[in-house]
Formats: C-alpha cells, sequence, structure tokens
C-alpha cells in the first residue's frame, strides 16, 4: 500500500512508503534490470571520464561525453516516471518505445559529436541532424514534463519555442527571431543550451554527490545522523522539533530535494513533535521550514551549489564558505523560534527512555563521521571536488559490509542502485529543459535587454532593484525545482542585480535563496503543503505558520547582499562584527515573531503587538547590514535598535516575574 501526495501544481511530488515499499521497489520486471544496467554503465563512464582511467582505451571528447551520459538517463526517465506522473509502476508500450527513440537519437547524437564541433552544427545541421534534433527536442520536453510536473513543461516549453516569435513580442522581451528548423538544432547541438552549463556541472561534479548521497542514506547514515540529533537534543524542551531542525538541515543538504526531505525525515519528526504537545500546523511548519533550509546549507547543499560554482567559474568550497553563514542565520532564527514556542507552551522533550544513548550512537556510526571527514578533506584540502565524492562513497560501501543491520544484500543493493538511477534520471530531464530556456535567452539575446530595462527602471536605487529581483525570484521560483529555479535565475536576473554594483556571489546566493521562499510561501508552499498532509493539519494554515517560523528567509538574503562580510567577503574582523550583529538582531526578530523573549519571558498583555512590533524593528535596525562600528550612521542605529528593544524585553521580564510570584 502507499500513499501519495499530490502538489498544487498537478504533480505527484512522492510518494511515501506505507507498508515498506518503495518506488524503487516498484520498479519490478525488464524495466528493472535495464534500470540497474543501464545506472552502471552510466557511473562507470562518469568514473572513465572524471578519473581518466581510458577504460577498454576510451576517451571521449566533452560533448560525446555529454550526450551519452545525457542520452542514456533521459532514456531511462521514460521506464521510471509514468505517462500520468508518479515514479514506479509497469512500463506501457509506448513508454518503452520512447525508451527505445532516446537511445537511437543518443547513438546519432554521440557518433556525430566530432563532426558536430568541427563543421558547427548549431548553427548549419545537416538534414539528417536536424530532423534527429526535432525529435530529441520534443523527448526532452515529455522528460521535462514527467520528471518536473506540468508547471515546469509549460515554462520551459514557452521559452524553449521563444526565439521563433521572439520578433513579435513588445520590448523589453524581444528579441532575435529565428525559424523552428534554426531554434531546434541550436538547443541540441550547440553548448549553450540542453547541453551547456547545468549538464557540464551534472556531468563533472553534481553526479558524485547525487550517488553520495543516495549510498549515505541506505546505508543507515540517515538514521545515525537522525539518532545522534535525537542523542543530542531530544531531551531538551522542543526537543523534537529541535531533532527536525537537526536531521531535516542534514539530510537536504545532501539530497537537494525540499519535497523527498519532508517526506522522508518527516515520516518520523512530525509524530514526535505531534506526542510532545506541538500542533499540527506547527510540526509541519518547523518540518517545512527546516527541509528548505537544508538546501542552503553546507556541506553539500544539493546539486545546486556545484551548478553555481560552473557559472561563477569558482571553486566549490569557496561557494559552500559563502553560504555558510547565511545559513547559520536561517538555523539559529528556527531553533530560537521553537525554543520560544515551546517555553511560552510549557512543552517538554521527548521522555528519556524514548531517547537513543549517545554513548551507542556513537559507538555504533562514528564510520560515518570519518567518511564525512574524508569527503571535507577532499574538497576543502586537497580541492578535488570531482572525484571526492567517488572516494568517500568507495569507503561508506566498505564500512557498511561491516554493520550487520545495514548490510546490503541482493536486494539491497539492486534497490540502492534503482534508487541513485532514478534521482540522477529525474534531475537529467530537468536539466535538460532548463537548458532549453538557457538556450533561448542565449540566441535570442534576450538576457542583455532584461538587464538593461530592470536597471532602468530601478534607476539608482539599489533596494528598489533588490525588491524587483526579490519578486521576480520568488515567482519563477513557484513550482520549479530548486535547481532548475536557480539555473533560470542566474541567466535571467542576476546580470541585472550584477549591474546595479552589487557582490556578484551574494547576487547568486540571494535569487537562490528567494527562489526558495515559494517552498513555504502560500499560495504555493509545496514543502509546507507536502508536510501538511503527513500532520493533518490544514494547507494554508500551515503555509502561514511556515511564513512566520522561517521569516528570517525573507529578510537574510538582503543583509548578506547589502553587506558581503555576511559571506565572508570581507576582512575577518569586518566578518566577526557583522556575524556578531547579525545573530543579536536574528535572535530578537526571532523573540517579535513568536512573542516570547527566550530566558526572560513572554511578551503579553494589552500593548503585546506594539511592543512585538519595537522588538522586531529593534532586531533589523541591530542586523542592519554595516560592519564599521566607528561609523556614526551605523553607531547611531545600533544604539536605537537597542532602545527599541528596552521596554519589550521589560515586560517580559515582569510577565515572567508575576508568572513566578506566588499569590
Amino acid at each position: 500500500m502507499t500513499q501519495q501526495n499530490k502538489n498544487t501544481s498537478g504533480k505527484q511530488v512522492e510518494e511515501v512508503a506505507i507498508d515498506g515499499e518503495t518506488p524503487a521497489e516498484r520498479i519490478t520486471g525488464p524495466a528493472r534490470w535495464v534500470v540497474i544496467i543501464g545506472t552502471l554503465l552510466s557511473l562507470v563512464l562518469v568514473v572513465n571520464q572524471l578519473f581518466n582511467t581510458q577504460l577498454f582505451g576510451l576517451v571521449l571528447i566533452e560533448g560525446r561525453y555529454l550526450y551519452l551520459l545525457g542520452g542514456i538517463f533521459l532514456a531511462l526517465t521514460f521506464l521510471i516516471f509514468q505517462m500520468r506522473g508518479g515514479k514506479g509502476g509497469v512500463p506501457s508500450l509506448l513508454d518503452w518505445a520512447l525508451f527505445a527513440l532516446s537511445l537511437a537519437c543518443t547513438w546519432y547524437l554521440t557518433q556525430t559529436a566530432q563532426a558536430n564541433l568541427s563543421q558547427g552544427w548549431e548553427y548549419a545541421a545537416p538534414e539528417t541532424a536536424q530532423y534527429v534534433s526535432v525529435v530529441f527536442f520534443f523527448l526532452i520536453l515529455e522528460a521535462t514534463r514527467r520528471a518536473g510536473g506540468l508547471i515546469l513543461f509549460l515554462i520551459v516549453t514557452l521559452f524553449a519555442f521563444y526565439p521563433t516569435f521572439a520578433g513579435h513580442v513588445p520590448d523589453p522581451f524581444s528579441g532575435f527571431q529565428s525559424t523552428f528548423m534554426q531554434t531546434v538544432p541550436y538547443h541540441i547541438y550547440s553548448a549553450e543550451s540542453s547541453f551547456g552549463i547545468p549538464m557540464k556541472a551534472f556531468g563533472g561534479v553534481v553526479i558524485g554527490f547525487i550517488l553520495f548521497g543516495a549510498v549515505l542514506q541506505r546505508t543507515g547514515g540517515g538514521q545515525f545522523f537522525n539518532d545522534l540529533a535525537l542523542g543530542m537534543v531530544g531531551g531538551y524542551r522542543g526537543g523534537a522539533a529541535k531533532v527536525s531542525i537537526f536531521a531535516s538541515g542534514f539530510m537536504g543538504s545532501m539530497s537537494g530535494s525540499v519535497i523527498s526531505n519532508v517526506l522522508t525525515t518527516g515520516a518520523v519528526s512530525i509524530p514526535a513533535m505531534r506526542r510532545t504537545g506541538f500542533s499540527a500546523k506547527t510540526a509541519a511548519a518547523t518540518e517545512a521550514c527546516a527541509s528548505t533550509g537544508g538546501v542552503l546549507m553546507p556541506p553539500i547543499m544539493g546539486a545546486t551549489a556545484f551548478v553555481m560554482a560552473s557559472f561563477l567559474s569558482r571553486p566549490y568550497v569557496e561557494i559552500a564558505l559563502a553560504a555558510a553563514i547565511p545559513s547559520i542565520l536561517y538555523y539559529w532564527s528556527l531553533f530560537a523560534q521553537i525554543d520560544a514556542y515551546s517555553a511560552k507552551r510549557g512543552l517538554r522533550g521527548l521522555p528519556k527512555p524514548d531517547l537513543p544513548r549517545l554513548k551507542e550512537v556513537m559507538k555504533e556510526g562514528w564510520p560515518y563521521i570519518f567518511v564525512f571527514a574524508l569527503l571535507l578533506y577532499m574538497m576543502i584540502v586537497l580541492r578535488q571536488e570531482s572525484s571526492a565524492p567517488f572516494y568517500a562513497t568507495a569507503l561508506l560501501l566498505v564500512v557498511n559490509q561491516f554493520r550487520a543491520r545495514f548490510r546490503l544484500n541482493g536486494q539491497r543493493l539492486g534497490n540502492m542502485i534503482v534508487g541513485v538511477g532514478m534521482g540522477l534520471a529525474e534531475l537529467t530531464a530537468i536539466l535538460l529543459g532548463v537548458g532549453l530556456i538557457v538556450g533561448s535567452f542565449s540566441a535570442t539575446g534576450l538576457a542583455g535587454t532584461l538587464v538593461n530595462e530592470l536597471v532602468f527602471l530601478a534607476g539608482d536605487n539599489t533596494l528598489v532593484l533588490l525588491l524587483m529581483g526579490a519578486l521576480t525570484a520568488f515567482v519563477f521560483g513557484m513550482g520549479m525545482t530548486v535547481t532548475a529555479c536557480y539555473i533560470f535565475l542566474a541567466v535571467v536576473l542576476a546580470p541585472a542585480l550584477e549591474a546595479g554594483g552589487l557582490n556578484q556571489l551574494a547576487v547568486h546566493l540571494f535569487i537562490l535563496y528567494w527562489g526558495m521562499v515559494s517552498y513555504i510561501t502560500p499560495p504555493v508552499a509545496l514543502g509546507a503543503f507536502a508536510a501538511s498532509t503527513m500532520a493533518g493539519s490544514k494547507a494554508i494554515a500551515t503555509g502561514f505558520e511556515a511564513m512566520r517560523l522561517g521569516g528570517v528567509i525573507y529578510i537574510a538574503p538582503f543583509f548578506f547582499v547589502l553587506n558581503p562580510a555576511l559571506i565572508g567577503q570581507a576582512p575577518a574582523w569586518e566578518v566577526a562584527v557583522a556575524l556578531t550583529c547579525a545573530l543579536i538582531g536574528v535572535g530578537l526578530i526571532s523573540a517579535a515573531l513568536q512573542g516570547y523573549v527566550s530566558l526572560i519571558g513572554p511578551v503579553k498583555g494589552t500593548f503585546e503587538l506594539p511592543l512585538r512590533v519595537l522588538l522586531f524593528i529593534g532586531g533589523v535596525l541591530i542586523a542592519k547590514p554595516h560592519t564599521d562600528l566607528l561609523n556614526w550612521g551605523y553607531s547611531l542605529s545600533f544604539v536605537v535598535g537597542a532602545a527599541f528593544c528596552v521596554l519589550p524585553i521589560l515586560s517580559a521580564w515582569r510577565a515572567r516575574a508575576s508568572e513566578t510570584t506566588p499569590a
């Protein structure tokens, strides 16, 4: 038996196992073996390319490698995703036909990759190549629909065909126009469209980390880190929710998927929160916020950080370090709100008998810490980002065989390989589809036009430009996956913000954050709605509760884009000052959102609302984006902010004193 959860776009976001059955187990028969073989062959291909093993004397140019890798997973998409949505099941004859057609097109593209490169087929493809590109183009669109959902499919389709009518669109959206038979070969044969930056990042570093995350989850790593979080904070007030923050943050960093994170860790954390006194909507909202933040948290950050590194031509480690402080601020705010919520309602932690013993957890799971240490050492010290996850995965598989509880037998190994193949096929289909958007902007020159128009409309006002950018990112983030949304915004929006004089890395993190906002913000709020189905709460109410708990996600991007010290782009002393002020300010903002100052008391009474507003404003002024404490304007802002907080804090202190004073 399985339970299916639907999101507002009509796409089936995930299927939760009820009787132990997972999507990987529902792929049976010949399709299962094809997925296993295709996944293993692809992984061998990746290892051969990245490690230059020259297996069987095979040396591939980049274009041929990407065509072969992308084509295999594109073909597998039609066996994994059903025509009407959902993973698993028995493929129909049409699915097998599309699978075979994808492989045939892949074979042609692979064989002609050298001719394509030397003869410039993106502009002058032979007749046969044009027909093959048309077939492959529509296969990509159909795979995007199955893997990414209806909303993403409609957006991709509109922009994929955009070059064919770009000349008829009013300014500022007009561009160079091409015929259909000029547009489609450009999409397939150029290095600027489907097989451009997104697929290059996928074939280079992304695939290794997705493999590592999947293997870690299926060899007991997820269970270990959940038990570790339970042992550390489960006994404190609101402990079940604090465990959710740690566990979901960690898993989200690996998976890069908000929805799958909610539906996996939420299956454990939401019932635990409900048992310890959390309301249904707060339990669901906490899980949604924790899962959303996980995608923004180093060290792995899903696939998006690697795509960002490719866009910016910067080392991945630089991206991860820059994302660390904003992630700390977000989770500090969430943690502070959960603590305030629990204290306000007198909630306690999980009973001690229900908690795992930390000593036993570490004794059993210490090898996972060692695996992570190897991964981080290779990434940060040796700077071997492409090979690091493969070495870590190999060590993980060796370690796993010494742990009887999670040891891989034939069935578990098969499920793991199928699960890896499903994840890689899904991401490949989405990246190929989103690549069509990138290609359309490249072919029409629209990116440059939009940049100029946005900068012109904003004038010299940086804040107006940022507000326009935030709204644009929020709208385009609705219904799109994290990576797809980022790629789209990096092409459309980032150049305009950079042209406004803002730090490049801060701009790309800004659009990533605001692209994620829609996961907890109604009317879409996919993460909150998915969690609400598990908690049995009302979807819209859960969405608004998630907005409150995750409130800092709306503010923090403005902090770090206006003050690059908050992403480490400044001298150490400036970073220390900015982080200290931001932590204090965010803590006060969180207290205002919950109406309770941790360790002091509740803000309540006749003037509760005005006092909470004062506390909120005070927190914003203290966390104001400026690092020079000797600057008179900033010093005044800091003093005024502190003054605003005096009355609310005194009120909270008196309220607590009155509660503890005997009548």
